[in-house]
């Protein structure tokens, strides 16, 4: 009888455990507003530089001239999956006229690889703050490392298209 209780115990412990890696896997790939279909499709716009020790720090010479689109992305993320098609649209058909940059967070290997990349791309600062917030898309000035647009589950392929526009505007000029 009392291995019965201990492996009682072991089963509630474990279960528990269990549920809170669950928690927090889905903590770390949605919010509240995720039930909220308006929020999907709504951009949310912030202010950030690839590099914060300095502004205006260009990004590496194989990303200049064209806008960079940075994917923040994991494979059980929801929110990439419902953005995927998108970004897809967006590669065939701005794939010669901007740079698309995905950083895999999927697991503690594809994230190493990821903020390797990142560090080769002058993308560290940028990978740093957002590594976490999966589903995550910047559209980037290359020149000067501004984050033109930052999207957060953001399906309309429309926002994307315009805040490419304003990029290559001001690469152009």
């Amino acid at each position: 009888m009392k291995n019965f209780f201990t492996q009682t115990k072991t089963i509630k412990a474990l279960t528990l455990v269990a549920t809170a890696g669950i928690m927090a896997t889905l903590a770390a790939c949605s919010s509240p507003a995720d039930n909220d279909s308006a929020s999907v499709n709504e951009p949310q716009t912030e202010e950030v530089t690839a590099a914060s020790s300095s502004a205006n720090q260009a990004l590496a010479q194989q990303l200049q001239g064209k806008p960079v689109v940075v994917d923040i992305y994991a494979d059980w993320c929801a929110g990439c999956k419902k953005i995927k098609p998108t970004l897809e649209a967006l590669k065939k058909e701005y794939g010669d006229t901007a740079n698309f940059v995905v950083f895999d967070v999927t697991d503690k290997s594809t994230t190493e690889a990821a903020e390797a990349k990142a560090k080769e791309l002058g993308l560290e600062d940028v990978f740093a703050k957002y590594k976490a917030k999966t589903a995550t898309v910047a559209v980037m000035n290359p020149t000067n490392g501004e984050v033109v647009e930052l999207f957060q589950k953001n399906q309309n392929k429309a926002d994307y298209v315009a805040a490419l526009d304003t990029t290559n505007k001001q690469i152009n000029n």
